[in-house]
């Protein structure tokens, strides 16, 4: 009988008509990652932190203009990281890719690229840069980096999660699928940089343990006898439990994208992405915080129709995408220390 299954590569490429790319820069210790639809795809996003960056996102609504997006863009560098999405929209538009309402002679279609960006500034590197920034550059390399038929990507410490710290250990990018029996693919990709901790506190288990699939990250639990202090936050950035002080700022946030395949309007992409979000609350403590800026975004590639009862086959596909983000967070942190 046939079951609900990882995809192949466990990765968000292993949804249909998508690509992803990685570029990083080893001395300013940051990244970007673009995450490419073969074709202009419908896109939504929910912010649920307190001190998020963006870019493009007002565009997304079900009543605005534009209906569908050229790439996605997730970055590291705080607000100086938008920038990464110039690169982007600039090779986009050379070759003549992007939104217009009528095609016009010497007139540049807009290619429609939101974006959404991590605090990394503080988390090592050399980020003395003057005027030139490096994140129009990395922006163009990663979505170089994708055009190369990249259906495979690096996680962990790579991308946009290169120089990202989760709580108190490293973070990174992190990636998942899933497949149902009915062949609905979901899949997630994710730059987790949280001021709250992965793991459950004193342990090696991730808060994510319950949805992970055949040791995907390396299959930690917790002991028997775990009990959990409401005011221990573990491995957090700050933990009140050890009356830790310490300065947060904006110096956090966990930004993803989800992507399936199956065809969604707007208002549903958005419902997707809303749901999505309880994805990080299961797999990070405390999680959309004040200095947190947590962003979801949702792409659709719609290479096939949403399955009736349209209710419940949204619900479904807002629950695959919360798991497997789950996954994808735990996957990022894990990954990366393996480096460590």
């Amino acid at each position: 009988m046939t079951t609900t299954r990882i995809g192949l590569k466990n990765l968000i490429t292993d949804v249909p008509g998508l690509k992803v790319g990685n570029a990083q820069d080893e001395n300013v210790l940051t990244g970007t990652t673009v995450i490419l639809p073969e074709e202009r795809a419908v896109c939504a996003a929910a912010i649920a932190g307190g001190g998020p960056g963006t870019r493009e996102t007002d565009a997304l609504g079900a009543d605005k203009l534009v209906d569908a997006v050229d790439a996605v863009v997730l970055s590291g560098g705080s607000v100086y990281g938008l920038a990464a999405a110039d690169g982007v929209v600039a090779a986009m538009g050379a070759k003549g890719e992007g939104f217009g309402l009528m095609d016009l002679p010497n007139v540049p279609k807009s290619p429609v690229v939101p974006s959404a960006i991590l605090y990394d500034l503080a988390n090592g590197g050399n980020k003395v840069w003057g005027e030139d920034t490096p994140y129009r550059a990395l922006g163009r390399a990663a979505y170089v980096d994708a055009l190369t038929a990249r259906t495979e990507h690096e996680i962990g410490a790579a991308g946009a999660g290169f120089g990202a710290r989760a709580g108190s250990e490293r973070g990174g990018l992190g990636s998942a699928s899933i497949v149902t029996a009915d062949n609905i693919t979901v899949g997630a990709l994710v730059a987790v940089n949280c001021f709250g901790a992965t793991r459950m506190p004193h342990t090696d288990a991730f808060w994510a343990y319950p949805y992970e699939i055949d040791g995907e990250f390396g299959g930690a639990r917790p002991p028997a006898d775990f009990k959990l202090d409401p005011d221990d936050w573990g491995a957090a950035k700050v933990n009140p439990k050890a009356m830790q002080a310490a300065s947060t700022g904006r110096q956090n946030t966990t930004i993803a994208c989800i992507a399936t395949d199956i065809s969604l309007t707007p208002a549903q992409a958005k419902r997707v992405a809303q749901m999505a979000l309880s994805g990080l609350s299961r797999a990070i403590r405390p999680v959309f915080a004040p200095f947190d800026g947590d962003v979801v975004f949702v792409l659709s590639t719609a290479k096939q129709k949403l399955p009736e009862p349209n209710p419940l086959a949204l619900a479904r596909i807002g629950e695959l995408a919360a798991g497997t983000l789950a996954r994808a967070v735990a996957r990022g942190v894990f990954e990366a220390n393996k480096l460590t």
